[in-house]
């Protein structure tokens, strides 16, 4: 039994006390605790992939910033890694695959995973991760979208406009359709394998889902978000992606819980296409966190309004940088906590 429930709640639509609040990379590079730890260690990938350590960022900002969730560290490269096409982390620059999908071979080379085998690491971390929590919070898992995990496996490295990844989608549709099944087959795998290791409530990232076209959206990357959703009917699903305005009537229709958006929607269009079927989740641009605190604590407040009491996540817009002053970070906390707890005992 979970002590605290709200995100599980919300994300259902059922009401409650306040409305919850978490962070995309809340365990990270803003808390003092992280940085210590990972100057302690080779690299990045050390970090996610020893068990025991994964656990103890994950629930460092549980304990340092009183977060109503904590979500598993990792990374959604690990997926192509498992399915065969390794990554690194370079340090300033971010992911860099040094071979990267550019034939029909390349593909047929590839592995649908094994989450146990391939992943065991990160189910591992959450198993650790849950024990330890004692069911203070819930636990988030989470995945790349099947598109966005494509982009980098083509591409070989993050960039402006995913050149190559896109011109696969108009000069061999086919194969990027037999690469997407692959990774729409071992990401179902993997996040049902989250779900019996502990994760509560699973988060699909589709990053890059705003550099495509509408029709290359639907084609490419709905109906395998789709698949995924519909994979997962034990625990509640949130779909966050980055860019993608043009496809909320669709994802209207996905059978998930939640819907996250980024800093550039506004909360009352979305509810009006959305309906109100679904819980919203954000969206306070993350540079927000780099005023004074009153700043912040505006900022914070116009955002709720915007959302309205009910059916709301509270979260950024995307990930919280880097150099955040943590004492921002619980402004922003302490303010969803207590304006959205006045809210509803004004309304009663």
């Amino acid at each position: 039994m979970l002590k605290n429930d709200l995100l599980l709640r919300a994300a259902r639509g059922e009401q409650t006390e306040r409305t919850p609040v978490w962070l995309m990379r809340q365990a990270g590079r803003i808390l003092p605790e992280y940085r210590a730890l990972r100057g302690r260690l080779s690299g990045f990938k050390e970090l996610v992939e020893t068990p025991e350590l994964a656990a103890e960022v994950t629930i460092q900002p549980v304990d340092a910033l009183d977060v109503d969730a904590a979500i598993i560290f990792s990374d959604i490269l690990v997926v192509p890694e498992a399915m065969g096409l390794t990554y690194e982390m370079v340090e300033a620059r971010g992911p860099l695959f040094p071979t990267t999908i550019r034939s029909a071979q390349d593909v047929a080379n590839l592995r649908v995973a094994d989450p146990e085998e391939h992943l065991g690491y990160v189910l591992e971390a959450i198993r650790i991760t849950k024990r330890a929590l004692h069911g203070r919070v819930p636990l988030i898992g989470f995945a790349g979208a099947p598109w966005t995990i494509l982009a980098y496996m083509v591409e070989g490295h993050g960039s402006k406009t995913f050149s190559k990844a896109r011109r696969l989608l108009y000069t061999d549709p086919q194969l990027a359709h037999i690469l997407l099944r692959k990774i729409t087959d071992t990401t179902i795998a993997y996040l049902k394998a989250q779900v019996e290791a502990g994760a509560n409530l699973i988060q699909v990232f589709d990053s890059w889902a705003g550099i495509l076209p509408p029709a290359h959206y639907r084609e490419f990357s709905t109906r395998y978000i789709t698949e995924i959703c519909e994979a997962l009917p034990d625990v509640p699903v949130t779909v966050f992606a980055k860019g993608a305005f043009f496809a909320l009537s669709d994802f209207a229709q996905l059978d998930c819980q939640t819907i996250g958006l980024d800093w550039n929607q506004d909360p009352r269009d979305v509810r009006s296409l959305i309906g109100d079927a679904k819980t919203l989740q954000g969206n306070l641009d993350p540079c927000a966190l780099y005023g004074t605190r009153e700043q912040v604590q505006q900022a914070t407040l116009d955002m709720l309004r915007q959302f309205g009491p009910h059916r709301h996540i509270a979260n950024l817009g995307h990930g919280v940088y880097p150099d955040t002053d943590p004492d921002n970070v619980r402004v922003f906390i302490e303010t969803i906590k207590e304006f959205s707890t006045l809210a509803r005992e004004e309304q009663l």
